[in-house]
C-alpha cells in the first residue's frame, strides 16, 4: 500500500485540549500509530498537524520496512473478556460492589472507566 492509501483508512484521532506549565494548546495522536503525535494552538492546528505527521511517520516506516498498524474496528469487540485475578482483589471488588448495591459486573465496569 501507498501513503497516500494508508491515509486514507479510518484510523482514530485524537485531539484534546491541555492546559500545563507550558500554558494551554491542543494536543492531538493517532491511537494506533505509536508516536505520531502533533501540537497547536487550536483544534484544527493541531489536527494539520497530526495529517503532516502522520504521512511523515507512514512514509518513514515503509521507508525502512516497517509494518504498519491496521486501524482498530470496533466490529471486531464483543464488549466482553474474561480477566483472571488474584482471590483477594475478587473478594475486594465483590465487597465493595455489595457495599455500593450494585453488580460485580457494574462495579468493576464503573472502577475500568475511571
Amino acid at each position: 500500500m501507498s501513503v497516500q492509501e494508508y491515509m486514507r483508512l479510518p484510523y482514530n484521532y485524537i485531539v484534546k485540549p491541555v492546559q500545563d506549565e507550558s500554558g494551554s494548546y491542543f494536543y492531538a495522536s493517532v491511537l494506533e500509530l505509536d508516536g505520531c503525535q502533533s501540537t497547536g494552538e487550536t483544534f484544527q492546528e493541531a489536527y494539520d498537524g497530526l495529517m503532516e505527521a502522520m504521512e511523515g511517520w507512514i512514509e518513514t516506516k515503509l521507508e525502512n520496512g516497517f509494518t504498519i498498524p491496521a486501524p482498530l474496528d470496533d466490529d471486531r469487540f464483543s464488549g466482553k473478556f474474561l480477566v483472571r485475578l488474584p482471590k483477594s482483589l475478587h473478594a475486594r471488588l465483590a465487597f465493595e460492589a455489595e457495599r455500593e448495591g450494585v453488580s460485580l459486573n457494574q462495579y468493576t465496569l464503573y472502577r475500568l472507566s475511571r
